[in-house]
């Protein structure tokens, strides 16, 4: 084993290393939906939330947000362990009800009582005393921070001193009178001390590989390596105490392959150019720890950590740069995650070494990685803020993107145009509250491997650069917010509710992501929520679905229609293209009849299609905790999907609320050759009666009732969510047969069907949650009405 340059005088012998129990692997995304589907109650996690490691609690909404799931919580179980799967543990009282005043903001905060199983803040049944406020930005001296007196710093010439990445000195000085006089502030700090205790006492990362080193790689590795390290450097600066040096020196050996009784890769490619992402996020772990606990280390130590990132980083970021030769650059040349975090992992390590090493390749990396991010990073939004891939990688890019703008602005006094160069970052903020459902994302798509350090928090960052105080509210009171992050992003100067003045509705009309969503409260986890997608189906970096007019459908505290989310990454062919032939549509989680739409002529829908769409809403904006909407209340959306489908003449889907947004009405109109089956996959019990055109589907307690209302001679369906026995296993791409990789398994869910035959044909579906307190009378009848003739109150 080679050791590092600098570093022959550390006596690595004098530490007790242990190997880690298997490490961390990306799970089979199969397997974390199977024991989603096979409980369907899932436990309420109380606030103070669980959280950390965000691998198997909350924000793994890669799998578990992307089964077709979302069941109210039950009752809080107190018998329940107080550390979760991952090691994460949940911190003291925290802001323990909606009583407790967030001290310093002026006023009283409504304040969540607990979160569920999604992260979603669960309030209490009133105000209390609270003031109810849009969204605004307060001035307290107590609460800001004395400028950083650094000179004159630019991407030439960055800040001289450390710390210089994600945030200043001066941040850091301010940081325990915030905490003191701040509640969430001291809740998070507290969350953090303890999972970065947790940490402490595990073993050093193990070298897991999942799927080979250009399969998955090691970045869950890399991910876990850099979640301990941001922890324990934060508690650090915060304490002083250096035991959290020396836990993260130990964290550091094993890393850079300097142990020799625990193998780190191969020696000089240690982080993994076969998976880039891997070396980005080393990258950064090791940047934070130069550059937050710069004053703890030895010369030796520092020289140690900067060989790191300059040979096992820098060198082979600045060769994806400057030469296309190598495999490990195409990530240069793509507006999604892939260029976000690499070239935040690269610049972070640049920024963090650059006035020590100023004859390593840090200048060159800095320029190429902005210039880059710039013109591709940056515009992974749409200019209507869509992430260009899926709900769940939209953490991965924005969270990088952010980390990225936050160095660039602490090192040299800008964020190099990042936040400005797309009108569209501006808005992924809106995107992301707005696909997030009262169970869970409309996880549309791939949902990606674990997030590990990937929240939302960064809502806090783009919350204060953009002054929209709406951000930092809506994400501060969330499963995921007690991290490092939330402390450094977060301003205390906020206040209001962010739900007071909020639309219900939103239309994201860019026609490579088309898609709406609609809901009947921000604040009621027991509401309604519909959403539905019907965009160009190429230009997703691979992780999209054949799936133009999928819908999502919540009530009453399920999701009762959603998606199956990711197939598994390592299958054949499963990343090779988005193309019509592509061994990607192979799979049932991501062909046409794995989507809740339409299959005309059991065909998968044409991925040159582009279809349009329309929205329509009543226009209500929530402005009260327990707000509830007028009866003529609604929202709809259309989808003209003819060019999606062959054999067809013309394909038309619309989706909208009734009755005061409690009921549910889903049209198709459709002209075709072939014969057409309509799709929409459940986990709950379905139940067919009234000569099978009505369909009650069961979760626990709760019901919903389905009616066919047309055509006349149809009839509900159901079947198994898995592929027909005449569906392809091979197909012919790039010269050669591929054969597919076995398909995952969706066991505990059902597929509701209606059939018809070809000709003209119209397809309506009601569905009515059975509200608590309801009766028979009190749903309608809604009239029939042609799409083209849907308004506002065309159904009233």
């Amino acid at each position: 084993m080679y050791r590092h340059s600098g570093d022959s005088s550390i006596p690595l012998s004098n530490v007790n290393y242990q190997q880690a129990p298997g490490g961390q692997n990306t799970p089979t995304f199969g397997s974390v939906n199977e024991k989603a589907y096979a409980t369907p109650k899932h436990k309420r996690r109380v606030w103070p939330w669980v959280v950390g490691a965000i691998v198997a609690v909350i924000i793994i909404l890669g799998a578990v947000l992307g089964g077709v799931l979302g069941s109210r919580a039950a009752n809080d179980d107190n018998s329940k362990s107080n550390v979760a799967a991952d090691g994460a543990v949940q911190a003291g009282s925290g802001v323990a009800s909606a009583a407790t005043r967030t001290k310093g903001s002026g006023n009283f905060a409504i304040v969540p009582t607990a979160t569920d199983e999604f992260g979603n803040p669960m309030y209490p049944s009133s105000t209390g005393s609270a003031r109810i406020a849009s969204p605004t930005t307060f001035s307290n001296s107590s609460l800001t921070c004395t400028a950083d007196d650094s000179g004159s710093v630019s991407l030439d010439n960055p800040k001289s001193t450390h710390p210089l990445l994600i945030a200043t000195e001066n941040r850091w000085s301010c940081l325990p009178n915030l905490i003191a006089a701040d509640s969430y502030m001291s809740y998070w700090n507290d969350t953090v001390f303890g999972n970065a205790s947790r940490y402490y006492d595990m073993s050093p990362t193990n070298y897991s590989v999942d799927g080979g080193l250009t399969g998955s790689g090691v970045l869950d590795v890399a991910r876990e390596v850099q979640l301990r390290i941001k922890h324990w450097a934060y508690a650090y600066k915060l304490s002083n105490d250096t035991r959290w040096v020396d836990r993260t020196w130990r964290e550091l050996i094993v890393a850079s392959g300097n142990d020799t009784t625990q193998y780190f890769g191969e020696a000089g490619d240690n982080w993994n150019t076969g998976h880039f992402l891997d070396v980005a996020e080393f990258t950064e772990a090791f940047a934070i720890a130069y550059d937050w606990m710069y004053d703890a280390w030895t010369a030796e130590q520092r020289d140690a950590i900067a060989w790191s990132i300059i040979n096992l980083g820098l060198n082979y970021g600045l060769t994806a740069y400057t030469d296309e030769s190598v495999g490990y650059q195409w990530w240069t040349k793509v507006q999604g995650n892939w260029n976000c975090v690499c070239n935040k992992g690269l610049a972070m390590g640049a920024l963090a070494i650059v006035n020590e090493y100023p004859n390593s390749p840090a200048r060159q990396v800095i320029n190429y990685a902005v210039d880059n991010a710039n013109a591709m990073c940056s515009y992974a939004p749409s200019p209507e803020g869509t992430w260009s891939e899926t709900p769940n990688y939209w953490y991965f890019g924005t969270y990088s993107h952010a980390e990225l703008a936050a160095s660039l602005l602490t090192a040299t006094g800008s964020t190099q145009g990042l936040l400005t160069t797309n009108p569209g970052v501006k808005l992924t903020s809106l995107y992301h509250m707005y696909v997030q459902g009262q169970q869970g994302i409309f996880s549309y798509g791939d949902a990606g491997p674990n997030k590990y350090t990937a929240t939302a928090n960064h809502l806090m960052f783009y919350g204060s650069q953009f002054d929209e105080p709406l951000y930092t509210l809506y994400q501060r009171d969330r499963g995921d917010a007690p991290d490092p992050m939330s402390l450094l992003y977060y301003d205390p100067q906020v206040s209001g509710q962010f739900w007071e003045g909020l639309a219900l509705d939103r239309h994201f009309d860019n026609t490579t992501d088309g898609w709406f969503s609609a809901r009947s409260s921000w604040t009621d986890n027991d509401g309604a929520y519909i959403a539905m997608k019907a965009g160009y189906l190429q230009g997703h970096q691979t992780h999209g679905d054949l799936d133009a007019g999928t819908f999502v459908l919540d009530a009453m505290g399920h999701r009762w229609a959603g998606e199956l989310g990711s197939g598994d990454y390592l299958s054949q062919g499963y990343f090779l293209s988005e193309a019509q032939n592509s061994p990607r549509w192979l799979y049932y989680r991501k062909r046409t009849e794995g989507q809740n739409t339409l299959m005309i002529g059991d065909e998968d829908q044409n991925v040159d299609g582009r279809p349009t769409t329309g929205f329509g809403t009543s226009g209500e904006a929530q402005d009260a905790l327990d707000y509830k909407v007028a009866n003529g209340s609604t929202a709809y959306f259309t989808a003209d999907l003819t060019p999606m489908y062959n054999s067809t003449s013309s394909a038309n889907r619309a989706i909208r609320f009734v009755n005061g947004r409690k009921q549910v009405l889903l049209r198709d109109e459709v002209t075709t050759t072939a014969a057409v089956q309509w799709r929409m996959h459940t986990n709950a019990t379905v139940t067919l009666s009234n000569s099978d055109r009505t369909a009650t589907l069961k979760l626990g307690d709760d019901e919903l009732v389905a009616t066919l209302r047309s055509p006349s001679g149809a009839t509900f369906g159901t079947e198994a969510a898995e592929r027909e026995s005449s569906d392809p296993t091979t197909t012919e791409y790039d010269g050669s047969t591929v054969t597919m990789s076995a398909d995952q398994p969706n066991p505990g869910v059902t597929v509701l069907t209606v059939d018809v035959a070809a000709g003209t044909n119209t397809i309506e579906v009601l569905f009515n949650p059975q509200w608590s307190g309801w009766s028979d009378g009190d749903f309608v009848d809604p009239p029939d009405v042609a799409i083209a003739d849907w308004s506002v109150t065309s159904h009233n």
